[in-house]
């Protein structure tokens, strides 16, 4: 919807953006700083391919003390962000023929990857009656001779949702059964409410082998545009990973890795402001939401989005997009952008707009409703 919006209003600041998946905090100031001092220092030359030593170490203890993941730095690449360490992934473990099981809602950019190693992805949906939960069955009904991977992304985009233990080892058992990969993104796991409890299926017996999990600076530290992100595996699969890497990027941009290491291991309390914040507003957002007609807003565990449902407005969702897009001035994404299960449900990012902004939004919103709730119309139908 960015270039929808841009291409009706141009940079019109009046135009209030809800559909883009990035922070609008800055980058904290020691992470900066670090970055700054590592560049004064000299470092602008060539990296270790696989990324500078006493970041994977910094990566190392962060792994072991959040994702009870015991590696080494043999099982860390540093990556041009997570989309990078996707495709290195997708480009190494997946031949021509290939299936890759993809549970959707999905992040769509993981089916380009998928077609570009000459794969094919098979959808699965997510059990939207008991909020996007994993039902284990349907997705081994959908494993054939072909299946070489199954997808996860943990905390869920677009959903909102933080899987339990139950559904995780629910999903290990199948790949172990099947002799599975598992590529689990896992970029929101610093983005949690309430409490929630956040999960690395690597770190589930027998699924350390088999697991590349996927990891970003992005989100937790808005790092969005400095592009560093790492993924962890087996060593066994580094030589083809860095067979991908190495001809794309060579290695990560040296001198910023110092501020992946500043971020690690510097003062967290600045991160959990952060995380503070997109509570606040996702508490808005839901509170808001949830007192429009038609509309029902499951409160999200995790991640910058919220993934209301609008079926019972009368719309559908590209239909509501576009109407909030052309007379409310409010950009949000579709529901089904991210697959045929999200038809009825529309993504609002709660990150990327100040809290100001956002309450904003949620006025226009009320206003369009008032005066174009169909709600009414489809109750008198029933």
């Amino acid at each position: 919807m960015f270039e929808k919006a841009t291409r009706l209003f141009g940079d019109d600041p009046a135009v209030i953006h809800l559909e883009v998946g990035r922070p609008d905090f800055d980058t904290p100031e020691h992470i900066k700083a670090a970055a700054k001092e590592a560049l004064d220092a000299g470092k602008v030359h060539y990296s270790d391919f696989a990324g500078e030593l006493d970041l994977r170490l910094a990566i190392v203890d962060h792994v072991k003390e959040n994702n009870a993941l015991d590696i080494t730095p043999g099982h860390v690449l540093v990556t041009n962000g997570l989309t990078h360490a996707s495709f290195a992934v997708m480009l190494a473990a997946i031949d021509p023929g290939d299936e890759v099981i993809l549970l959707e809602p999905y992040y769509p950019q993981v089916i380009n990857k998928v077609q570009l190693a000459g794969g094919s992805v098979v959808l699965v949906p997510l059990n939207s009656d008991d909020g996007f939960s994993i039902d284990a069955r349907r997705i081994e009904a959908a494993i054939t001779p072909k299946t070489r991977m199954v997808c996860v992304v943990n905390p869920n985009n677009p959903t909102g949702r933080v899987y339990t233990r139950a559904e995780l080892e629910a999903v290990a058992d199948i790949a172990i059964r099947h002799d599975l990969l598992v590529c689990s993104d896992e970029v929101y796991e610093k983005i949690r409410f309430d409490g929630v409890e956040h999960i690395s299926i690597a770190s589930l017996p027998g699924m350390a082998e088999r697991t590349l999990t996927l990891f970003a600076f992005t989100k937790a530290y808005a790092m969005d545009g400095w592009r560093l992100g790492y993924l962890i595996a087996d060593p066994k699969f580094m030589p083809a990973l860095m067979k991908i890497t190495m001809n794309d990027v060579s290695h990560v941009n040296t001198f910023i890795q110092a501020g992946g290491v500043a971020a690690l291991r510097g003062d967290q309390s600045t991160a959990q402001a952060m995380v503070e914040e997109d509570k606040r507003r996702r508490d808005l957002v839901c509170r808001r939401l949830n007192a429009l007609p038609g509309i029902k807003c499951r409160v999200p565990e995790s991640s910058i989005y919220v993934f209301p449902d609008i079926r019972g407005t009368g719309y559908k969702s590209q239909e509501l997009t576009d109407l909030l897009l052309e007379r409310a001035k409010v950009v949000v994404e579709s529901g089904a952008f991210y697959g045929p299960s999200g038809e009825g449900y529309l993504r609002f990012c709660i990150g990327s707009e100040s809290y100001e902004r956002i309450e904003e939004a949620m006025d226009r919103l009320d206003l369009f409703f008032r005066r174009n709730d169909r709600s009414e119309d489809l109750a008198d139908a029933s």
